[in-house]
């Protein structure tokens, strides 16, 4: 009984990494087209605009990528010094 138990387990982390492959890949290319679309406003032939505006898209996204990342990151629950 306990091997099926565990062949079940090892099935569902499976379709669970499947899922987490297939989202994550999908949301990926997303992110990177949506990128490259944003650099298409750095022509100065078709638009105008300050340094500080730059400064503060880059940094809007280096916050969010900041805060995504560390959603990735094992984090220790316990308090250390």
């Amino acid at each position: 009984m306990e091997n099926n138990n565990t062949s079940k387990n090892q099935q569902k982390e499976t379709e669970k990494e499947e899922r987490f492959l297939n989202i994550a890949e999908q949301r990926t290319n997303k992110i990177i087209k949506m990128i490259q679309l944003l650099g298409n406003c750095s022509n100065k032939s078709n638009y105008s605009y300050t340094e500080d505006q730059v400064k503060k898209i880059f940094e809007a996204i280096d916050e969010e990528l900041k805060i995504t990342k560390s959603k990735f990151e094992k984090k220790n629950s316990k308090f250390k010094l």
